[in-house]
């Protein structure tokens, strides 16, 4: 009856069953199939197909009968009664053009950095948000304390100290909107006359967004070991903004003795360290690596988001502060109200809390350990093809050394329906001898894409 592919499987079916309705294939009255039979048909979640459904029921397409089920609403095709725009009648006519445009689209894209849609704890989401508004009600209304709910941190104290081995006092944690909002308050936190040292080459919103919060940064090169920090120490920085577990994009790790190296420069002069740990909770061979704050907690800021475990549009982040500065922070944001929704703390401290984060984490990676496997293999029969893979995060470093340069290796992955970018295509100076080097992000794709193609 109908089909649904690897992505966005829900807005597929929503699109296929809007399509038959407005073609009058399903016409004004029919009984739609249950949930649970078009789940098993397709062989997708019922939450696919709740969602589904949940869209055509919003958009006015079918209506919801109590313990009878969905069915299709009158609806009128007006888009076969207007006359097209002259940009769709030009392209109507040359239906080879579109026909080329669709076949050019990629089929792989290793760029993106959020997980499989479908990997999402749907139900377990939805069941815990009923939860928090039968609980706390008319609490979910009031003012959030500047630095977030007070049982989400206690929750990612919690966390912290079974997962990282951190030991924080939850006073000390910040609730915010994503990294780059928390990005900005370490600036007004520590102020604009301070100089950001950021990796090079690296993730580009760190810098940029530092600069459009009024403050300077230098770019310090990174070496095998991490950041160099010979270069550090003899630039003006006064705040080290580093990813000593997993670097983005190089894959480095920084092992204890630069880490020692590093503390002792912020030591001396009352400097800073950010210790962005943006994909810990993705080792996927061996322990997590001992947390710079654990070595230092008066010099270092801790700072990890959920975008990696959970979703990038859920925005949400938080930083554990030195004790000094978290009493500044309360001083200097004290009249500031958390911008992440009470709604969404309290449902997220409760997936912490009751497991459910836990288990979600442990499905992830098993995926992503069967993923990884199967792109080692596939790299491994690539031609000149040498992978640097440290078994953290989710993206890894392969040198193409007969490729001829970046260029080459974007078009000859493009014709074979792949997305990727280069490590150049992250620089933010200039470094040489860093050609050939393509960053594959993992962070989508699914063993089923990678068993299907020969790429």
């Amino acid at each position: 009856m109908y089909s649904v592919g690897d992505k966005n499987k829900y807005y597929t079916l929503y699109g296929e069953i809007r399509a038959d309705i407005l073609r009058g294939k399903l016409k004004e009255g029919d009984r739609l199939p249950s949930k649970r039979a078009l789940a098993a048909e397709l062989g997708v979640s019922v939450i696919t197909v709740q969602l589904a459904y949940d869209q055509l029921l919003a958009e006015g397409y079918i209506r919801s009968k109590e313990r009878s089920g969905y069915f299709v609403e009158a609806v009128t095709d007006y888009s076969a009664a207007k006359p097209a725009s002259r940009v769709l009648q030009k392209e109507s006519a040359d239906a080879p053009q579109a026909e080329k445009t669709d076949a050019t689209q990629p089929q792989i894209d290793l760029t993106r950095g959020s997980a499989p849609v479908n990997l999402f704890p749907f139900s377990v989401w939805a069941r815990l948000m009923r939860g928090v508004l039968a609980d706390c009600g008319e609490h979910l209304l009031e003012r959030v304390p500047c630095n977030g709910d007070k049982g989400l941190r206690t929750a990612i104290a919690s966390e912290l100290y079974r997962n990282r081995g951190i030991d924080c006092d939850p006073e000390n944690i910040v609730i915010g909107g994503g990294a780059e909002h928390l990005y900005g308050v370490i600036v007004q936190l520590l102020g604009r006359d301070n100089v950001f040292a950021v990796e090079n080459p690296g993730y580009g919103r760190i810098s940029s967004t530092y600069a459009l919060n009024g403050a300077k940064w230098v770019p310090i090169p990174v070496k095998s070991r991490g950041m160099d920090i010979n270069k550090l120490q003899n630039s003006s920085a006064t705040v080290a903004h580093v990813s000593p577990a997993h670097q983005f994009p190089t894959g480095a790790v920084m092992p204890v003795s630069e880490r020692t190296r590093m503390i002792e420069w912020a030591a001396d002069g009352g400097k800073i360290i950010i210790e962005d740990d943006y994909d810990s909770e993705f080792r996927l061979t061996g322990k997590p690596l001992q947390s710079m704050f654990s070595l230092c907690p008066e010099r270092v800021i801790y700072m990890n988001t959920f975008s990696k475990s959970l979703a990038p549009s859920m925005r949400m982040g938080y930083m554990v502060l030195p004790p000094r500065l978290a009493q500044k922070y309360k001083s200097v944001f004290k009249s500031s109200a958390s911008i992440v929704p009470l709604f969404e703390q309290k449902t997220l401290a409760a997936m912490l809390d009751g497991g459910h984060f836990e288990r979600h984490l442990s499905r992830l990676k098993n995926h992503y350990r069967e993923v990884r496997r199967l792109l080692l293999a596939a790299l491994a029969n690539a031609e000149g093809c040498e992978v640097a893979d440290t078994g953290s995060g989710l993206h890894v470093l392969a040198r193409f050394s007969a490729a001829g340069g970046d260029e080459n290796i974007k078009k000859e992955a493009e014709r074979r329906g792949v997305k990727l970018k280069c490590l150049t295509d992250y620089f933010l100076s200039p470094i040489s001898g860093m050609e050939n080097y393509a960053v594959i992000n993992y962070s989508s794709l699914t063993a089923e894409m990678l068993k299907k193609t020969d790429n």
